[in-house]
């Protein structure tokens, strides 16, 4: 009985059991050390591709002299050097590849910022620098292939010709759109075509024209904000349509249609008075994408969330430095295993791997050649 169970589930598709929540277990050995001496800094993204390869954008200028020293001139000790900024891992933990850096014909981030890997296998970069106005895209060899907005002095949240700090991108497969969370400067959620660059929408909290008021300190007293606070900082796409958006020190996601009409809203750990709660989002790889999770490097734990309505179902993590442990955890994603990969900047300086615990039984990813 319980092997035609198994068949039934099969055929109807692959699922998340009913009323289940994930559990996870760090892997404390993932990933293996870099080679030539390499060090990972700040690491600001990272994304899982179509193979199962975990793309991570670090930042080998946070590094301190003392990281670097093997670098400097004289070297001052025997380790270590900047890794470059794109690092790309195996299922075990082998850098695989590793590219990215200033180049001609595009304005490489002045602070690296979030990692796509699309549908079609392209690579996108994001940066929240000073001056960083722009979204870069290269294939998996780091070719240089399209550059959308442009680097300079900021501008506004009503300027469709380049981003203001942008935050994080995720391209939609069934129309080929661009969606980016802009960001650190900007408050809004703006849309590109991802093969020619062009501008087609963009929109505030609630589906609003954005404005660039000052809002002030996050009180969770007062009434919800009517716009987003800086940072947006992350926006995943739905099967189904829906788009879910990261106000992160607004401590809620906000949840849109495609046209950027406002569906709902819900606040995760509200009362969170240091830079937010909502710091990144994924989706959960069963075919009804049941479960968000979410990373909250403010209180330095992922959580379960329940799609539709926001409740936490789960959650692992604290502030710390064991393995399994965060410090401004940033980013996150998921395999199609259930697998969770996350990065931390600040001074924590790291990607981890966390298993899935169980017996859950997931999606197949499809692939695109």
């Amino acid at each position: 009985m319980r092997l035609l169970a198994v068949l039934f589930a099969l055929a109807c598709g692959f699922q998340a059991r009913a009323g289940e929540a994930p559990t996870f277990r760090v892997d404390p050995y993932w990933p293996k050390p870099l080679p030539n001496d390499w060090i990972m800094g700040q690491a600001a993204g990272v994304s899982v591709d179509a193979q199962d390869r975990i793309w991570v954008v670090q930042r080998p200028r946070s590094l301190t002299d003392d990281e670097k020293a093997a670098s400097l001139t004289p070297p001052r000790s025997k380790c270590c050097r900047p890794a470059p900024p794109v690092l790309v891992f195996d299922q075990e933990g082998n850098l695989v590849k590793a590219w990215g850096g200033p180049g001609a014909g595009y304005d490489w981030p002045a602070n690296e910022h979030g990692i796509h890997v699309d549908h079609k296998g392209f690579v996108w970069l994001a940066g929240n620098g000073e001056t960083d106005g722009q979204i870069l895209k290269f294939d998996q060899d780091g070719k240089f292939i399209l550059q959308i907005g442009k680097s300079g002095p900021q501008t506004n949240s009503a300027d469709t010709s380049r981003l203001g700090k942008p935050a994080h991108v995720q391209v939609d497969p069934a129309t080929n759109e661009l969606y980016v969370a802009d960001g650190y400067f900007n408050h809004r959620v703006i849309v590109f075509d991802a093969e020619t660059g062009a501008y087609k929408r963009h929109w505030g909290a609630y589906g609003k024209p954005p404005t660039d008021e000052a809002l002030g300190p996050f009180d969770p007293a007062a009434p919800p904000a009517q716009q987003f606070r800086n940072p947006v900082h992350c926006v995943q796409v739905a099967r189904d349509g829906l788009v879910y958006v990261c106000d992160r020190t607004n401590n809620r996601v906000q949840v849109f249609r495609t046209d950027g009409s406002f569906v709902k809203e819900y606040f995760v750990e509200r009362e969170t008075r240091a830079n937010g709660s909502v710091w990144e989002l994924a989706l959960w790889p069963d075919d009804a994408q049941s479960f968000l999770i979410n990373a909250d490097g403010a209180n330095n734990e992922v959580r379960t969330l329940d799609r539709d309505t926001g409740a936490v179902l789960g959650r692992f993590g604290r502030n710390g430095r064991q393995a399994g442990d965060f410090h401004w955890v940033h980013n996150l994603a998921i395999d199609r295993k259930g697998n969770v990969f996350t990065t931390e900047v600040d001074t924590g300086k790291r990607a981890q791997k966390f298993l899935l615990q169980g017996e859950m039984v997931l999606r197949k990813r499809t692939t695109t050649p």
